[in-house]
């Protein structure tokens, strides 16, 4: 009688079930890796808008001077490029638009990421560190009044 080669049912079950143990445990990891990098995007994102913003102010010794309550579009477009910044970041990391609040007096002005989920606002996010990725990332005058720190939630 000849010798059969090949895997018994057993040694398949274990390999199988080995693939499902480290399936379980680096799927987890990705999606918070793929999360951190959407709010690094939105972050680096929000700085050059602000850089612009600085610039502007730098030539004109004001913000833009226009009433913008709400997502950015194309009203900060029209100050703004070519000539302060090439193509102006609207969307942040989960593909919804930046939103900014701004006053026509052109003091100051914030610039928000709602992040995942859409949920994210400034009134019920805290100021400081954050650790959920629902939460708004915030960037004020020239600095982030709220932003991601640490392990992240959710």
């Amino acid at each position: 009688m000849r010798k059969q080669k090949g895997f018994t049912l057993i040694e398949l079950l274990i390999v199988v079930a080995i693939i499902g143990i480290i399936a379980a445990i680096a799927i987890p990891n990705l999606l918070n890796a793929i999360n951190r990098g959407r709010q690094k995007r939105s972050m680096a994102d929000m700085r050059a808008i602000a850089t612009a913003l600085e610039a502007y102010s730098v030539d004109f010794n004001f913000y833009p001077r226009v009433a913008i309550a709400g997502a950015i579009g194309t009203n900060l477009d029209v100050y703004l490029t070519p000539t302060f910044i090439k193509r102006l970041p609207v969307n942040d990391g989960w593909n919804q638009e930046f939103q900014m609040i701004n006053d026509v007096s052109g003091v100051s002005y914030t610039i928000f990421s709602q992040a995942k989920g859409g949920a994210g606002t400034i009134a019920n996010t805290p100021v400081g560190a954050t650790t959920d990725f629902a939460n708004a990332i915030i960037f004020s005058n020239g600095q982030f009044s709220s932003w991601p720190e640490g392990m992240q939630t959710n």
